[in-house]
């Protein structure tokens, strides 16, 4: 063992000086006792004043003696310090420190060896199962806590479902954090694998993934960790990577030991759980080391395992948990014991508190009971906070670059394109918002829907933000068929829609709304993103491209898809027009028919939309000739005319350059016109506008002329860019303009 020696005379000097230093205060302050008496004379204060002054010099010599001897020491122990620094003696635990005494002038200690610090810009490979809407929404917030704290660069290696991929894909496609790569594979292509173990989790097949890890991965892959998704990081996850120097011989998993007495078979009688080592392990946060598990067969060791366990216990209880550990008993020396802090298990009936002095120690919270937040602990506030924390940490703030790493660096190509805008150009800000990639997570809840086999089928499409959430309700009761949202949230109001969500039966009710929720980023609402969000994921061959605002009449469903079959839109370019009305009351007894809503447009009740202050926009569908007809009639565009339309899913996007409010919808009719398309009015079908209070980005309008000025520019250039692309049929739109 390596011995530091460390002399005690500087300690011994340095404690006098301490002492010497107290005194003379203390002795300072009691002179001062009644400095200011009553009745004190001046020639008292002066005697004072001298004492007081003689006695500050003797202290000042004793200082400038005691600097000079405390400078001595200081090199002393700094010598000592730099020695200390370079001792590396191995210990039991790596963190123990066992002091002895030489005599009177020497203390021994013994130094922890010093885990080799991962390189800067080394690749950390986690793995996770991730299968359904659930856990696509859940892991967001591990990533999070991961990406929080972390300093290398990350690869996420997720095995999932064909739903939890497009999700994922997705999100972390449009978050676009540097140094960040995924890989995916489909759990499905490993169906046989696990397939013929009976499994009573919750998790089902997926539950069993973990598995074949060394299988699903690339051969060239050495290592990675394995997590669950109901883990919360509190440190950085390279901490967790250099544990992997651990792993010596044979050691090839490092896991933490199960908290709770459930392989201990103590929790309910006749409770029979899987053989294990001791208490077992938790397989929530997993060290693999694939190479050395693919040189030790691991395939066939488990399986071995299991269909010898399988024999007598039937099934597993646990997942992979149970197989794991299985095998850990049979061979114990595949097992490194993981310090528990790297996994406190937050369940009911464990043994986590005595994991921990301090909670501030921990490493990895996992919340693997099924109550979640809700399970005992002394201090589940705190750990509830820092989750709350994660779940509601704006992600875009994550979006950090990892300097001096190839890998780690940003964006390059979202780079040079906001390097060719002019700064100087006063509608910047506006081209800026065109270029912004928007963090979108699709489905954000369970989405099940198969479009009708008659070839018909429609979605209605519309986008929202906070504000407009409580017509959500409403629209599913006006609206049967499958709807796609697009939301535009903040993360912590995206936890607000989903508790609303969940509140409400009647939404709840509805597998066949597309909830997709697109988070702020910028200065201006993202109206023609949402759309086309909204847009691209509808899976019906028809849309209805409706806003937020209105209520469909009842029956619209059923009404468009007759109407869809009736007008052979299959086969021709239609777009049918669904008039729209509007109320200035907040309460209004919804019109049941045609002829109900032309008797309140006679009372006064109701008015054609924008009557009042923008007739332009609608005046093309005539209303006159509405009021009367009995069959579909056709109209021809107008400038600014911004019906809702009925359309083949494969209809023109909308234009990203126009954000907040102006020209966002009439630039879409422009190239639905453009293209050759015929609106075609429907004689029985309208939608109703409900009031309320004015966007924050139509006040910037009106109040704007800056605003004002950039929405004239970006018009012109998208009218000249529409004549460049579609010649000599675009032309008409700028002749209409000048």
């Amino acid at each position: 063992m390596n011995v530091v020696k460390v002399n005690k005379k500087p300690l011994g000097v340095a404690l006098v000086i301490l002492i010497v230093t107290v005194v003379g205060i203390k002795y300072l302050f009691n002179s001062q006792d009644g400095y200011h008496t009553e009745g004190e004379t001046v020639y008292d204060f002066k005697k004072r004043e001298t004492i007081m002054a003689d006695k500050l010099l003797e202290i000042e010599r004793e200082n400038q003696m005691l600097k000079k001897q405390l400078s001595i020491s200081q090199s002393q122990l700094q010598q000592t310090y730099e020695t200390y620094q370079n001792v590396h003696v191995e210990t039991g635990n790596g963190t123990s420190f066992n002091h002895s005494t030489e005599g009177n002038k020497t203390i021994s200690i013994s130094c922890p060896k010093q885990q080799p610090a991962v390189p800067k810009c080394e690749v950390i490979h986690v793995a996770i199962v991730c299968a359904g809407h659930n856990a696509s929404r859940e892991v967001v917030t591990l990533i999070k806590s991961i990406l929080f704290y972390r300093k290398n660069p990350l690869h996420f290696h997720f095995l999932s479902d064909e739903v939890a991929q497009v999700i994922l894909e997705t999100l972390l496609r449009t978050w676009d954090v540097p140094g960040v790569k995924v890989s995916f594979y489909l759990a499905e292509d490993f169906k046989s694998d696990v397939s013929w173990i009976p499994n009573k989790h919750y998790s089902g097949l997926f539950g069993l993934m973990k598995l074949l890890i060394t299988k699903i991965l690339p051969v060239d892959l050495d290592k990675t960790i394995v997590l669950d998704i109901d883990v919360t990081f509190a440190t950085d996850i390279a901490e967790l990577w250099r544990m992997f120097v651990k792993l010596t011989g044979k050691k090839a998993i490092g896991l933490v030991e199960n908290q709770s007495d459930w392989y201990l078979g103590t929790i309910w009688k006749k409770h029979k759980p899987w053989p294990a080592l001791g208490r077992g392990f938790n397989t929530g946060v997993m060290l693999f080391d694939l190479k050395k598990l693919r040189e030790l067969g691991w395939m066939q060791m488990w399986r071995f395992t299991a269909e010898k366990e399988l024999m007598s216990l039937l099934s597993v209880s646990l997942a992979d948990q149970d197989i794991i550990n299985a095998v850990i008993k049979q061979h114990p020396y595949l097992v490194h014991n993981l310090p528990c802090a790297w996994n406190l298990q937050l369940s009911d009936h464990t043994r986590s508190e005595l994991c921990y002095a301090e909670v501030t120690d921990l490493k990895v919270i996992h919340w693997n009971s099924p109550k979640k937040l809700r399970v005992k602990n002394k201090h589940v506030e705190f750990f509830r906070n820092l989750y709350l924390t994660f779940l509601e940490y704006d992600g875009n703030l994550l979006r950090t670059e990892l300097f001096g790493c190839a890998q780690g660096k940003g964006n390059l190509s979202l780079e040079e394109k906001f390097s060719k805008l002019d700064e100087d150009d006063q509608c910047y800000e506006f081209r800026r918002e065109k270029i912004l990639t928007h963090r979108t997570h699709l489905y954000y809840l369970e989405y099940q829907y198969t479009p009708k086999p008659d070839g018909n089928d429609v979605t209605l499409i519309a986008q929202l933000s906070m504000d407009r959430l409580q017509m959500l309700e409403s629209i599913c009761k006006h609206w049967d068929g499958p709807i796609s949202l697009a939301l535009y949230m903040s993360d912590a109001e995206a936890q607000q829609f989903l508790r609303y969500t969940l509140s409400s039966d009647v939404l709840m009710k509805r597998k066949n709304v597309g909830y997709h929720v697109v988070y702020k980023e910028g200065q201006f609402y993202p109206v023609n993103y949402l759309r086309n969000i909204a847009l691209e994921q509808a899976n019906t061959p028809y849309v209805f491209l409706s806003d937020i605002d209105f209520l469909p009449m009842y029956g619209l469903y059923a009404y468009l898809r007759k109407a869809i079959d009736m007008m052979d839109m299959k086969s021709s370019d239609k777009a049918l027009v669904v008039p729209a009305f509007e109320t200035l009351r907040y309460r209004l007894t919804f019109p049941k028919s045609k002829a109900e809503l032309l008797h309140m447009l006679d009372m006064g009740t109701l008015f054609t939309f924008r009557y009042h202050v923008w007739q332009k926009g609608h005046a093309p569908t005539n209303f006159a000739k509405w009021r009367t007809a009995t069959t579909p009639y056709q109209v021809q565009w107008e400038p600014d005319f911004e019906p809702y339309i009925v359309m083949k899913k494969d209809c023109p996007k909308y234009d990203l350059r126009f954000v907040g409010f102006g020209w966002n919808k009439v630039s879409q009719i422009m190239e639905v016109d453009v293209q050759g398309f015929e609106f075609i009015v429907l004689p029985n079908a309208f939608i109703i506008h409900m009031p309320h209070t004015p966007s924050f980005d139509i006040a910037k309008y009106r109040s704007s002329d800056l605003y004002r000025a950039c929405l004239k520019i970006l018009k012109e250039e998208f009218q000249k860019d529409l004549s460049r692309k579609y010649g000599f049929a675009a032309l008409k739109y700028v002749a209409v303009e000048t």
